[in-house]
């Protein structure tokens, strides 16, 4: 279903089931985890590896974790010198603390978060140079590059 964004599709479930209330944080991040641990290691029969797997699963997850932060902070960084010699009505500081908030955003999410028309979110997008992740012309969505 996503073959050229395979990253989307633990970041939607987690999604899900934070909204259905099955669970509450870090599935996204545990995922990143579990990925690069070996099939054969997270099944295996005895408790004490399967255990020492999990355990290995959360550091890798936290390295992942403290790098996507790293990576947060740099894109923040460079987002902010766009916002110099703004106006103080600009609405651009308020589209910098969603992108960052959020790994997507549509037109639509921040049409809702801004109060802006639907070209109004497209011209802000364009001044903050966003990188656009679905690669369709219609029903787009950007995020931190």
């Amino acid at each position: 279903m996503l073959q050229h964004a395979a990253w989307l599709g633990p970041l939607l479930m987690a999604a899900l089931l934070r909204q259905d209330g099955v669970a509450a944080h870090h599935l996204a991040c545990l995922h990143l985890g579990q990925k690069n641990i070996p099939r054969e290691r997270r099944r295996a029969r005895n408790r004490g590896d399967r255990l020492l797997a999990f355990l290995d699963a959360i550091h890798g997850a936290a390295l992942a974790g403290l790098k996507e932060h790293d990576r947060l902070v740099l894109a923040k960084n460079q987002m902010a010198r766009r916002l110099r010699d703004r106006r103080a009505s600009s609405k651009l500081p308020d589209l910098v603390e969603l992108v960052l908030a959020r790994p997507l955003v549509s037109t639509g999410m921040i049409q809702a978060a801004l109060k802006v028309s639907k070209q109004g979110a497209l011209n802000l997008v364009g001044e903050l140079r966003l990188r656009e992740m679905t690669g369709r012309g219609r029903f787009r969505a950007w995020g931190v590059i």
